[in-house]
């Protein structure tokens, strides 16, 4: 019998050490993406009372509803939406992004009530897009409109 043979007496080789730390990674990754998917689909109302989330669902609602006042501006701008549309286009984005942001049923509210309750900060904005949106003697700056809008989005505690 060869003497080449006895190698194999020992029993088979340690596994190694980067096998685990790749089964832990893996483990962390897939409930990284298990809390990722949660969080993602919960409803706002649920997302304004956890403390963890809170303040990153705020600031992404936030640059989301600017971003869409931006692109609302950039379409009256180029003439693909008139100074009525963009108009009510501008105030759906903040009546959206109030209801959003605080869970008042901004979209179904009248000016008073807006001005009555703690969205007070949007009504002066909200009169001012009912106005170009429904006087035909309206001359309303709807870049103005939407600067304001923004602002008012952006600075949206």
């Amino acid at each position: 019998m060869p003497d080449d043979l006895l190698r194999f007496v020992s029993g088979p080789p340690g596994f190694s050490l980067w096998w685990l730390w790749l089964g832990l990674a893996l483990i962390l990754a897939v409930f990284g993406w298990y809390a990722a998917i949660v969080v993602s689909t919960l409803p706002s109302r649920q997302l304004r009372t956890m403390p963890v989330v809170r303040d990153a669902h705020a600031r992404l609602l936030r640059q989301r509803f600017a971003r869409r006042v931006h692109t609302i501006v950039r379409q009256h701008r180029v003439g693909e939406l008139t100074d009525v549309a963009a108009s009510a286009a501008l105030s759906r984005t903040l009546r959206t992004f109030l209801h959003q942001a605080t869970g008042h049923r901004a979209q179904f509210m009248q000016l008073k009530d807006i001005a009555a309750s703690d969205l007070a900060a949007a009504a002066p904005i909200l009169e001012a897009l009912g106005d170009a949106q429904f006087s035909a003697a309206s001359t309303a700056d709807i870049d103005r409109l939407g600067a304001d809008t923004e602002d008012v989005i952006r600075s949206w505690i």
